[in-house]
């Protein structure tokens, strides 16, 4: 059920977020009161970006003060061995192979009476796009609101009890700051409903990430790496490496992605020192072949599908699914029907998404770092080739960019993209797009849904549009004949995508169609598809 816009608190900005946590709701204990709680947990800006200029790197408590707050709500880690964890790292597509990885386990839940297992599927993620219950699925389905809102107070409740007491200090924390909340409660809430496969994607690293209190998941897989948090994590892929590879554990099976040999080297001694195997999944045949329709369709797709088979295969047979292929014995595993279901069926909302409506086909992936990005404009390179394929195709047709990354080099990652996408294009056009529009996260000119309240940017670069204008001057120098305009909101953006492609529609006729893409940060893309999808139920 959406929430009617003018039902929210009222944010201007995401400062104010704080001041939807009112008493009359902690009182009511609905999903609304449990988003306005779980935000006041949100490191602002000023800590977050200390922290990067500090170069003190990932917190090496965060496990241990990890195992304490599990211990506050009633758990010790063995606990979660119930689960049986799947425990997903990487830089780039651990989302996605989180996603089909549980795809493909959905088509193995039992029929009425049957006893075997996995019976109930749990997906954690993120970060969300629309809603916080993205994060914590079960069956492939985001919690419901009711649900979400009975294990948030839960362990909100058990935090204030402990607090209270343990007799702690008046200035000790008495709850984890947001991802780790989220953490706990994804567990707890897995744990109350009887799931018992959970697929858990790290935050970040690996090492000193919150999730890595999952003492015996049964596999534990890194996707491609790349560099990203380089304030937490280093500046070099050996690295990154490094913190990825400490999800490895004993006794559980471990799978990566092909890798740049420095770090398959860390990736191997890391393995080595926990006494584990670790096996390389190269892209499968009937992939590379194009032999199986994915339900994400982009090209770097299929290395993480791979991947995905090899340790969904793997969790099966550690259940006791025996007629499934070893693919620790095999280079690429013979793909049982229920494989082929399963990664045909996934969806997973803002990655390589097209949706279309009249006169507009919307192109949506959430490409925040230098690789990814790259990988996006390879992606949407492909879609406009496609297009330009179906006659007829007039060479003026408008393609528009939507465009915004707040808190990374966000100059670099449009350079790549331009670059990425001229390397692509086999149409003969000098430039990727007509129009070129840059905006804030802000969802709505009215402030922000709760759900994507974030407070950790810079208010002041907000206020004045500092990066977008930026942007701006940048994609000029790089592309003088693209039209560029610097937009306050998300909202303003769509609507002037659609004006150019209605207009377009006006001359070239009613079926015409226009290409938008929407990229640069997973935030601009959860609130794009929250304007899509506000406007559909208008």
């Amino acid at each position: 059920m959406l929430i009617a816009r003018r039902s929210w608190c009222s944010l201007r900005t995401p400062s104010t977020a704080r001041r939807c946590h009112s008493a009359s709701k902690m009182e009511n204990r609905d999903y609304a009161a449990a988003v306005a709680a779980l935000n006041t947990l949100q490191s602002n800006f000023s800590i977050v970006d200390a922290i990067r200029k500090s170069g003190r790197g990932m917190n090496q408590q965060a496990v241990p003060e990890m195992i304490e707050w599990c211990r506050k709500i009633g758990y010790e880690p063995s606990a979660f061995d119930q689960l049986k964890p799947i425990h997903i790292a990487g830089t780039k597509g651990k989302g996605s192979t989180s996603a089909f990885i549980s795809s493909i386990l959905a088509q193995y839940t039992p029929t009425a009476g049957s006893r075997t297992q996995p019976s109930k599927i749990g997906l954690y993620t993120s970060p969300h796009l629309r809603f916080v219950r993205e994060r914590i699925q079960i069956s492939n389905e985001p919690i419901s609101e009711d649900l979400f809102a009975k294990y948030f107070f839960e362990v909100w409740d058990k935090l204030e009890a402990a607090a209270k007491t343990a007799n702690a200090p008046q200035d000790a924390p008495a709850k984890p700051v947001y991802f780790r909340y989220l953490t706990l409660m994804a567990l707890h809430a897995y744990l109350s409903e009887g799931v018992d496969s959970a697929v858990i994607e790290c935050g970040i690293g690996g090492e000193f990430d919150s999730t890595n209190i999952l003492a015996n998941p049964t596999v534990t897989a890194v996707t491609s790496l790349g560099i990203d948090h380089t304030a937490m994590l280093g500046t070099t892929l050996p690295e990154i490496a490094w913190h990825k590879a400490g999800i490895f554990k004993t006794g559980s099976v471990a799978f990566t992605a092909p890798q740049k040999d420095e770090a398959m080297i860390v990736l191997r001694e890391r393995a080595a020192e926990r006494g584990v195997q670790l096996h390389t999944i190269d892209m499968h045949p009937l992939l590379a072949g194009d032999k199986i329709k994915l339900g994400l369709s982009a090209e770097f797709q299929k290395v993480n599908a791979s991947v995905a088979i090899a340790a969904a295969a793997a969790h099966l047979r550690r259940l006791g699914h025996t007629s499934v292929p070893d693919p620790t014995a095999s280079a690429h595993i013979d793909l049982p029907p229920e494989f082929i279901r399963g990664l045909e069926q996934v969806r997973w909302a803002g990655r390589c998404e097209i949706r279309r409506e009249k006169n507009v086909a919307w192109h949506i992936d959430g490409g925040h770092t230098l690789e990814s990005i790259e990988l996006t404009g390879r992606w949407f390179a492909e879609q406009m080739a496609s297009a330009t394929a179906i006659p007829p195709s007039p060479s003026n047709v408008p393609r528009i960019l939507i465009f915004n990354q707040q808190t990374r080099d966000a100059n670099a990652l449009a350079k790549a993209l331009y670059a990425a996408l001229q390397n692509g294009i086999t149409s003969g056009s000098t430039s990727p797009f007509t129009h070129v529009i840059f905006t804030t996260n802000q969802t709505f000119s009215e402030g922000y849904k709760p759900d994507l309240v974030s407070i950790n940017t810079n208010q002041q670069d907000v206020d004045t549009l500092a990066v977008q204008k930026a942007l701006a001057h940048t994609w000029s120098d790089i592309d003088n004949s693209a039209e560029v305009h610097v937009l306050r909101t998300i909202e303003e953006a769509v609507g002037a995508a659609r004006s150019v492609a209605h207009a377009w529609a006006h001359d070239a006729g009613a079926d015409a169609e226009v290409m938008v893409l929407v990229t640069g940060s997973l935030h601009l893309v959860g609130g794009a598809l929250e304007v899509l999808e506000t406007g559909e139920r208008k």
